[in-house]
């Protein structure tokens, strides 16, 4: 393996508008060495990728759904530390550090606790229950920020490649395995759109029930029809 630090795997679906911004924003951040980026493109026409100019990152096609997206990304990077960042969201200045030092310890795989890019209480008290709920079960979601020792991701075999939940399956699979989950503060900054869209309480209420008809046996599939009702991509 290569001497890179930390390879940042962002899988996309239309981000052209701030695929670079993110990708910057990686590069920007203290370091204990290098970092490689990987931009996993799902869209048929790779919007992303046409728009992406950034040096140094490195462009990936693979099909749509978050889970391949992520497998592929993971399969053509070059570190031994693996970290998954949705495109929407903003690692703390240190959080590089953090994560070296947490799998550096006892830790094979972590994430980071929540926060939203918004002023309104309701955003801020959905992410202080999310990071709550992280560190008491160890079980994050992809939002999170999630970060493997690259054995471990490919020893549980990756995102398993399903239609929705990918995150909180293999984060499961790990806590079923005895794994020990880092939970890192202080925590990353994802953005408030998808709640905005929705509204938060829907928005919040809608996650919670998928979650536990999940826990309850439903199908991925079927939760996915749900989730999205209109065609609607697996990274939306």
């Amino acid at each position: 393996m290569s001497n890179v630090f930390c390879s940042v795997v962002i899988p996309a679906f239309h981000e052209a508008g701030g695929i670079n911004a993110v990708c910057r924003h990686v590069f920007s951040l203290p370091a204990p060495g290098e970092i490689e980026v990987l931009v996993v493109d799902g869209a048929p026409e790779a919007d992303t990728l046409k728009a992406l100019h950034v040096a140094g990152v490195r462009g990936v096609r693979a099909p749509a759904g978050r889970a391949r997206q992520c497998n592929a990304g993971a399969g053509l990077a070059r570190a031994e530390r693996l970290l998954f960042l949705h495109a929407d969201t903003r690692l703390p200045h240190l959080g590089l550090y953090a994560l070296g030092e947490a799998l550096g310890g006892t830790a094979e795989a972590g994430a980071f606790d929540l926060g939203v890019d918004s002023a309104r209480l309701g955003l801020r008290v959905v992410a202080a229950v999310a990071s709550l709920r992280s560190r008491w079960t160890r079980v994050p979601y992809g939002d999170q920020g999630l970060f493997f020792r690259r054995e471990t991701f490919f020893r549980f075999g990756g995102f398993p490649e399903i239609a929705l939940m990918e995150d909180l399956e293999l984060m499961r699979r790990l806590r079923r395995g005895k794994t020990r989950i880092a939970i890192v503060h202080p925590g990353v900054r994802t953005s408030p759109r998808r709640w905005e869209k929705e509204g938060i309480v829907r928005g919040t209420l809608r996650n919670w029930s998928l979650r536990l008809a999940y826990f309850c046996g439903v199908s991925p599939a079927r939760l996915a029809g749900w989730y999205r009702p209109h065609g609607q991509s697996e990274n939306s």
